[in-house]
């Protein structure tokens, strides 16, 4: 099975650390997160990976190159110009599509969780979707709108009130879940990927623009995990919580190598 990280991120709520190294290199009790992303994805039988690089993208080659991470890997390159969450799929398409047709699960490179990886992907075989996402009911104020048949309808920012698509209007059986930053992407959803980026004139976009904009053209549901637990590592609290002696909330994430 194939996969992509999202690592190209500037990190910049993870200062001072970020302005000296990349947020995927960032240790969460002592293990680098692309380690522990890399290894999560091995159990449920990951073995190319193709990641994405940015900011200070020469440490994550050599980390790469230094500590074999047991699966093949490959690099998308953004060195030049960093392609927001968007593009930066674009691109990881073109290479992952490349080896075969079979669609790749992504995960941002900040996220630790105890998310049932296999179980999201035969999700995805099973439904039929172009896009799955994985969703919980876990707290956030930026909720997606989830339909009664399952697809996502919508967006909504809990601490504004704001709504997206534009003109957004609620109906019988919606549902408000939280993304998780985990998602399949399937070969059907690439063309219109592509679409999206030359009709916008540019490959810098974010992914959610495209999730939000492409609702009638794309299938995009969802796998919703009732008991995910959940650690966005991206900020000082949360990373410090995951740092926490005894914190043993994520199971396999914290329990040795």
């Amino acid at each position: 099975m194939k996969a992509m990280i999202l690592a190209a991120g500037l990190g910049t709520r993870l200062r001072p650390w970020t302005l000296k190294h990349p947020k995927a290199l960032v240790p969460v009790k002592g293990v680098p997160m692309i380690k522990r992303v890399i290894d999560r994805m091995k159990k449920a039988d990951v073995d190319t990976v193709c990641v994405n690089i940015h900011h200070f993208g020469d440490q994550i080659i050599t980390y790469l190159k230094e500590n074999d991470p047991g699966v093949d890997w490959i690099i998308s390159d953004e060195r030049s110009g960093l392609l927001d969450t968007g593009g930066g799929l674009l691109q990881a398409c073109g290479i992952l599509f490349e080896k075969d047709d079979d669609p790749f699960l992504v995960h941002n490179v900040d996220i630790l969780s105890n998310a049932d990886l296999i179980q999201l992907m035969k999700s995805h075989e099973k439904s039929g979707n172009d896009i799955t996402l994985l969703t919980s009911g876990r707290a956030s104020s930026r909720k997606l709108i989830i339909g009664k048949d399952s697809r996502l309808r919508g967006w909504h920012n809990t601490s504004t009130g704001e709504y997206r698509p534009e003109g957004f209007v609620s109906e019988e059986g919606d549902r408000e879940v939280a993304f998780s930053g985990i998602y399949v992407m399937g070969k059907g959803a690439y063309e219109h990927l592509n679409r999206y980026a030359e009709d916008r004139h540019t490959n810098v976009f974010p992914v959610m623009d495209f999730f939000l904009d492409n609702i009638d053209k794309v299938k995009i549901g969802e796998y919703y995990s009732e008991d995910l637990q959940l650690i966005d590592i991206g900020k000082p609290a949360t990373l410090d919580k995951a740092n926490e002696a005894g914190i043993d909330l994520l199971n396999d994430e914290f329990n040795g190598e």
